[in-house]
């Protein structure tokens, strides 16, 4: 596939926490065909049940991951080269995995995950939490770095997000550039574009129905029950 068909486009998060209602592959596939069907320009799935429901549902490119957490590891986006191989597997032509300093399960390198990635012919999207990460990413070979785990480390909590200031460091490494976190409404969007984003992943804001509700529900809790 060619990364020019998302330049400039919408990437959609369609993903479940584990126990919610909508964490079945059937419910994943739909909300992603809704995605395109709105006009996204690929999805972002997350697990191999999903991926494969996904891939029988949706035409446009797929942005696959497994998040697997390993004791005493943080990174658990796609990890080692076992959750690589199976992503592959399931039918996605990109490939989303931590792309931390952090030590990970197994001893795979960022470099050894891109290598696998690239020799499948699929595209390595390194999630970072740095602009350093993202340097190093590059120059392994990952062809697109994003803001991801900005903001979801220990060395960048706290961070404002969306990560425009780290987009903008991302803008300069001559790789395809994709804003992702914290991206909550359309302003968010032209904003990542305007720092040099090349496309924009929206998760929580469209898909994440239950946090949406919060969001309702919350201040109407919050207001004084009529008294007699």
């Amino acid at each position: 596939m060619r990364l020019d068909a998302l330049r400039g486009r919408l990437i959609v998060s369609v993903q479940a926490p584990a126990g919610s209602a909508l964490d079945d592959p059937h419910a994943i596939a739909a909300m992603a065909r809704a995605a395109q069907d709105g006009g996204a320009c690929a999805v972002r799935i997350q697990g191999v049940a999903n991926l494969r429901a996904v891939r029988a549902r949706v035409g446009v490119p797929v942005i696959g991951l497994i998040k697997c957490a390993y004791e005493g590891y943080a990174p658990y986006i796609t990890p080692t080269l076992d959750e690589v191989r199976a992503v592959i597997e399931s039918g996605a032509e990109i490939v989303a995995f931590d792309a931390t300093g952090r030590a990970r399960p197994r001893g795979a390198s960022v470099a050894e995950i891109v290598d696998a990635i690239l020799a499948e012919g699929r595209i390595p999207m390194a999630d970072c939490a740095t602009a350093e990460d993202a340097v190093c990413a590059r120059a392994a070979g990952a062809e697109i770095l994003a803001t991801t785990l900005c903001g979801y480390t220990e060395e960048t909590k706290g961070i404002s997000l969306p990560a425009l200031a780290m987009v903008r460091e991302l803008a300069e490494l001559d790789a395809f550039t994709i804003c992702e976190g914290g991206v909550a409404s359309p302003q968010d969007c032209l904003a990542a574009r305007d720092a040099g984003a090349d496309a924009v992943v929206v998760g929580t804001a469209l898909t994440g129905i239950e946090s949406r509700v919060r969001d309702f529900t919350g201040p109407l809790e919050k207001v004084d029950s009529p008294k007699d």
